[in-house]
């Protein structure tokens, strides 16, 4: 199995793409700790892991937060070999001119701080210990980093910011850690929330009807089959795995064969 022996640490795992993430890593061979800002997810996916793994609550927004998850890591296990971030905020595909200046000013800080100030206080928090086993990073962009409307002119930024962080933190890291991405499109039952500026926090992706969601993925997608979260795993597992000897500083970009767009036929 691909991560057989291996401590795996997933934030943003309560649900959607994350706790798909952490399950697929379990699946093999993985003992995973799960993290996650919302106690009452948490609680929710509790059966769906054992003893050998470990429950936290943990806003990588906060330093604090990091660290003790950190602490607690190294107190049940001594030691991590990878870090997978899945945690996000998407900004519901809005113009900036269907805002209020208020508004947008309020949603960049908000993304921002998950989307991207999230990995970076992440990397820094447990680059030491995975530096020691020659661990893995690995990190959430999106193929809205190489696309236009994969979602807002905010949530496209974010995640194109992440898709160079990867780049800089595999220089800066190499060689002990290898620091690599996964840039996923469609996501079937998606938990992603939207944010508190455009009182979106209690609407989620899933929320759109599913035939509605399916045929609009249909209709631009080359595969046509939906993926669910967990279908993405193998691409996380590997690139977090030991197995992983010849990529860093790379993103895999999961499309379904979205970006292969016709130009000129329909």
């Amino acid at each position: 199995m691909l991560l057989q022996d291996h401590i795996v640490l997933v934030t943003g795992a309560g649900s959607g793409l994350g706790l798909g993430i952490a399950q697929y890593c379990k699946k093999q061979g993985a003992k995973v700790i799960v993290t996650d800002v919302a106690t009452e997810k948490l609680n929710e996916i509790a059966q769906k892991f054992d003893q050998n793994d470990l429950i936290l609550r943990c806003d990588v927004t906060k330093a604090t937060d990091l660290v003790q998850c950190k602490k607690e890591i190294l107190n049940k296990y001594h030691r991590l070999d990878a870090v997978i971030g899945a945690q996000g905020i998407f900004d519901g595909n809005l113009p900036i001119a269907s805002m209020e200046l208020q508004h947008l000013d309020q949603l960049f800080d908000e993304l921002f701080n998950v989307n991207v100030k999230g990995y970076l206080l992440t990397a820094h928090v447990f680059a030491d210990v995975l530096k020691e086993n020659h661990g893995a990073m690995v990190f959430t962009t999106s193929t809205a980093a190489y696309a236009a409307d994969g979602g807002g002119a905010v949530y496209t930024a974010t995640k194109g910011a992440i898709r160079s962080l990867i780049q800089q933190l595999a220089f800066e890291f190499s060689p002990e850690i290898r620091v690599n991405g996964v840039a996923p499109a469609a996501i079937g039952n998606s938990q992603l929330k939207g944010p508190k500026a455009l009182n979106l926090e209690h609407q989620k992706q899933s929320d759109i009807p599913k035939d509605a969601f399916l045929n609009l993925f249909q209709s631009i997608s080359l595969l046509q089959e939906l993926p669910d979260a967990e279908d993405y795993g193998a691409l996380y597992a590997f690139l977090a795995s030991k197995q992983n000897k010849v990529m860093t500083g790379q993103t895999i970009v999961a499309d379904q064969g979205l970006l292969n767009r016709a130009v000129l036929t329909h």
